[in-house]
């Protein structure tokens, strides 16, 4: 186990669920993109994909089970509320900096912008973009003509609770 997790490391290499497309940076700074199929099979794609590079450059336990969490959240609103890029892929971005995680989602845009659901009680649906609200240090969502990218910043200072 490394210093900053209680996950086992895994002793010998697994195949990454998802391929990841582009790397830029080097050592523990790289970016990763991956693009899966706009599906929800590929929500649990994804999940395996970060976790495995994350625990990869030893980012906190904390950091990564948060990152997972906003990370099938926002994948899982672009499958629901969006349609796809116009290869019928969704586009996954992450980077590690000083121990922050910076991930996007990006999908071929829906009729509205993305903004969390009013809170309500019984409804069986509707809490994702609140969880993401209350995991990330910062997020927001940028929309241009090819699209939106819903994006969330981990592991930094908290406004809604202390470290």
């Amino acid at each position: 186990m490394t210093a900053h997790s209680q996950r086992p490391v895994r002793s010998t290499p697994t195949r990454r669920a998802a391929a990841i497309v582009s790397q830029t940076g080097r050592g523990r700074d790289t970016a990763r993109t991956i693009r899966v199929p706009w599906s929800a099979s590929s929500v649990a794609q994804v999940r395996r994909s970060l976790v495995e590079d994350l625990e990869e450059r030893d980012v906190s336990t904390t950091v990564i089970d948060e990152a997972e969490i906003v990370t099938s959240e926002l994948v899982s609103n672009a499958i629901r509320h969006a349609t796809p890029l116009t290869d019928g892929m969704l586009r996954i971005h992450w980077k590690v900096k000083a121990g922050v995680v910076e991930v996007e989602v990006t999908d071929g845009g829906s009729e509205t912008t993305p903004r969390p659901a009013p809170r309500t009680i019984w409804a069986s649906s509707g809490r994702g973009l609140r969880i993401v609200r209350s995991l990330a240090h910062e997020w927001g969502v940028t929309e241009d003509r090819n699209g939106s990218t819903v994006w969330a910043s981990l592991g930094g200072p908290s406004r809604r609770r202390s470290h």
